[in-house]
């Protein structure tokens, strides 16, 4: 039986050419030493364009806030400048952390870009904050304890404006959602088993952040697929998995170009997050021995090097994990650089 998400997206469909499972694109419009954001969210409507050309299956842009280095700090915003500027890839957030909005404002944003680009838009949420406590406790208006334990219930409020669903002894069950129309795909996003069991009692497609909770992805789809219950979106499960992966012509250039990401990463890790850093500034950083194990480490866990040795990684990584689709990101500021790399994995799979 195959499995088809409300709003339309044939989610057992599979890209052009070879590819064993749909490949599409996370984006963060990274924001280089170099570069402003201006730059970062041009790169990402080049980035989309290029991708639709190629046959990626859609394109999602992640939410992120107080992170000088990454410019998609409002996904809703982002999706109606890319899905303007192109035809016919699904686009979609990677996703809405819900904890720091009123489920309504989701619920009308997304139908609002549903109603513009209808059958295009995906509508991914996640529970973390997406960034540090004071600025969590910003976004939400609180000085209370900030928790994810409420979110299942955030959840239920948002599916219920979408589909214009509460109980009729609800409080919000007069409250409707404008526009209100076809839903957009809901897919519940994580890095931990939290959200798997979730999106699998919900029957709900399930999207892992393999990219940077590698340790977490089996158990997390495991326990996804067991708590899986057939529902009205889907008759099985179905999911998705984050991968950082960079191509370039030869093994050695890929490792080059993706040091910075993992410099970045290593920065975040010890709180102080910034605009990525240049390759030359990767190659000079004084590494201490804890920071090469913590870069060599993240390293293991993407997949890079030239498209033979990209392809061979996202297939092995397909079998190990029984993923049904990839979502592959590279956050790297160059736009040319960045493109190159799709444009060779595209080519290693026959998508064009």
């Amino acid at each position: 039986m195959s499995g088809l998400v409300s709003g339309g997206d044939p989610v057992r469909g599979v890209a052009r050419g070879e590819a064993p499972v749909p490949l599409s694109v996370l984006d963060l419009a990274t924001v280089g030493v170099e570069d402003s954001p201006s730059d970062a969210l041009a790169a990402t409507t080049e980035l989309a364009q290029r991708v639709e050309e190629l046959g990626f299956h859609r394109m999602w842009v992640a939410e992120h806030h107080g992170m000088p280095g990454i410019a998609s700090s409002s996904p809703a915003v982002v999706i109606a400048h890319l899905a303007a500027s192109t035809r016919t890839l699904r686009l979609g957030s990677g996703g809405v952390m819900l904890p720091n909005h009123a489920p309504l404002v989701v619920a009308e944003q997304f139908g609002t870009l549903q109603a513009l680009h209808p059958g295009r838009i995906d509508l991914g949420v996640g529970r973390a904050p997406g960034t540090d406590q004071a600025t969590a406790r910003a976004l939400r208006r609180t000085e209370g304890p900030l928790s994810a334990e409420d979110f299942p219930q955030q959840l239920g409020e948002l599916i219920a404006f979408l589909d214009d669903d509460f109980p009729l002894d609800h409080p919000y069950a007069g409250v409707q959602s404008v526009p209100h129309g076809p839903l957009p795909p809901v897919w519940l996003l994580g890095s931990s088993g939290f959200s798997a069991q979730l999106a699998g009692a919900l029957g709900l497609p399930f999207a892992f952040a393999h990219h940077f909770s590698a340790q977490n992805t089996l158990p997390a789809l495991e326990l996804y697929r067991e708590s899986f219950q057939p529902s009205e979106v889907l008759d099985e499960p179905y999911s998705m998995i984050g991968v950082q992966a960079v191509a370039a012509d030869t093994d050695e250039e890929a490792l080059d170009i993706i040091r910075p990401v993992a410099l970045s990463m290593l920065k975040l890790r010890q709180g102080a997050p910034g605009k990525q850093p240049t390759r030359q500034q990767a190659r000079d950083y004084p590494y201490t021995d804890l920071d090469r194990a913590f870069v060599d480490h993240w390293l293991a866990d993407a997949v890079h090097g030239n498209p033979d040795t990209v392809r061979a990684g996202l297939d092995e990584l397909r079998d190990r994990t029984g993923a049904d689709e990839l979502m592959l990101t590279a956050n790297l500021p160059d736009a040319a650089t960045k493109l190159r790399s799709f444009d060779l994995i595209a080519k290693s799979y026959r998508m064009t």
